[in-house]
């Protein structure tokens, strides 16, 4: 083994949570190392959140173009250079990577790119890709590895090379009949941005709807919109069989029989968490078994001053969910008492229209035995939605039974993403409704929903 280096903090792994802390640290003159195979910044800028969403701003520029004439604009014409789209997505990422790394530089880290495991506790073997290798180790280490695109156990998937989420970002033709294996927010997302590209899209999903964690209403509205966009969506329903190569020809045989023809595969049916071949058990840390870190509410391993940070320790697949990882561990190795423990994290579907949710869905509410009041408002009643031509939806606002308090908020509509966070800081300052119902809203706007919306809150009984 090389000489061990010797570090006050390492991490393996560079994602929102770990690359924050990690910063931190190094400013405030630690002694930090971060290995990283390569995507510098994490996966969000990389492959994930930043591409996918300058993506869907084309796929929205686009479907905007071809519906302006319903406004009174002259008819459209001319068609998609993908590797034009392709080019300004990369420019977008190239941005955001020269800001992170900048960040690195200048704070003093030491930033290691390679692949990394565990030799020994609190203990990173780095091999370059020149072969040469390092040795690292730290008082503390903190695993920020993420996940993966799991490839189900379909016959022939494998064989027939699809794309994830990740190689679709690359794509510089358009597909002429892309199938999305996988109905949740990834594989929705992406379908919809091919759609409006100009691409034939099929989505098969194994569960009865789309976007299983949400309410059964909310999923019906989003089947709808998507059908509305020419989307074939496909529900309770599994490929068998699938042959051809993903980006010439596929043939997809369903459970009953029917073969679907496609020239691209989009799996989007899960992830799976980046912990074989690090050396986990060299470093002490036990997993659950379906492979991420166990850990408890200080996101601490069970190895000692050994922490797990993002998806990989089971915390929600959202960014901003890493980054409160990030608060979690800077109170942790100061003694604080902030944890994982109640907390209440928001999220965002970025199709057309927008889904956003904070707290609980009626769905959770009734499996908690949690009673409550539930107003429903169509975006068609907000005069902004009007103007802007954008009723397609609806709000939803649940309040408890015996107080005032709100319990949680889902929106499909426009602008969803936004208007949610109005919610949540009423939620986090234990507002209740009614000062949501009464408040001054600018009009007209689309947030100006909620004073309608909370005003059909039905009374306590």
């Amino acid at each position: 083994m090389a000489t061990i280096e010797r570090f006050d903090y390492v991490f393996l792994g560079g994602g929102k949570g770990g690359k924050t802390l990690a910063v931190e640290l190094a400013r405030a003159g630690k002694k930090v190392a971060v290995v990283e195979r390569g995507m510098i910044g994490g996966s969000c800028i990389n492959v994930a959140c930043i591409p996918t969403k300058s993506l869907i701003q084309t796929a929205r520029l686009m479907h905007a173009a071809r519906e302006a004439e319903t406004l009174g604009a002259a008819p459209q014409t001319g068609g998609l250079d993908m590797k034009r789209v392709v080019q300004r997505v990369r420019a977008v990422v190239d941005g955001m990577v020269d800001i992170n790394m900048s960040a690195f530089q200048t704070s003093g880290l030491d930033l290691l790119i390679g692949n990394g495991r565990f030799v020994a506790p609190r203990t990173i073997e780095v091999t370059f890709a020149n072969g040469e290798r390092r040795v690292v180790a730290g008082e503390h280490a903190f695993i920020n590895t993420g996940t993966t695109a799991a490839i189900p156990d379909i016959d022939g998937l494998r064989d027939a090379a699809p794309l994830t989420h990740v190689e679709a970002l690359e794509l510089d033709t358009l597909p002429a009949h892309l199938v999305v294996f996988g109905g949740g927010y990834i594989g929705l997302e992406m379908a919809q941005a091919f759609r409006r590209h100009g691409s034939r899209v099929t989505v098969l999903q194994e569960a009865p709807r789309v976007a299983m964690r949400e309410d059964p209403d909310v999923a019906e509205a989003i089947t709808v919109a998507l059908e509305h966009d020419g989307i074939d969506v496909r529900v309770d329903t599994r490929a068998v069989k699938v042959e051809g190569r993903s980006g010439q020809q596929v043939q997809i045989t369903l459970t009953d029989g029917e073969k679907i023809d496609g020239t691209h595969i989009l799996v989007a049916a899960g992830r799976t968490p980046n912990t074989h071949g690090i050396g986990l058990e060299e470093a002490g840390v036990t997993l659950d078994a379906r492979g991420f870190i166990v850990t408890d509410e200080r996101l601490a391993t069970s190895a000692p001053n050994t922490w797990a940070i993002g998806e990989v320790a089971g915390t929600p697949m959202f960014t901003h969910a890493s980054l409160d990882d990030y608060r979690v561990l800077k109170s942790s190795l100061a003694g604080g008492t902030y944890t994982t423990a109640k907390r209440v994290i928001p999220y965002a579907l970025f199709i057309e229209p927008e889904l956003a949710r904070i707290g609980l869905n009626e769905t959770e509410a009734a499996a908690q035995g949690i009673k409550v009041r539930v107003a429903t408002l169509p975006m068609a009643a907000v005069p902004r939605a009007r103007t802007n031509q954008e009723t397609a939806g609806f709000m939803k606002a649940l309040v408890a039974v015996d107080s005032d308090e709100i319990l949680g908020f889902t929106m499909l509509g426009t602008q969803a993403g936004e208007v949610v966070s109005a919610v949540q800081m009423a939620m986090l300052g234990k507002l209740p409704y009614t000062a949501v119902r009464d408040a001054i809203l600018s009009h007209p706007t689309i947030g100006e929903g909620l004073n309608l919306l909370f005003a059909k809150v039905p009374a306590r009984g």
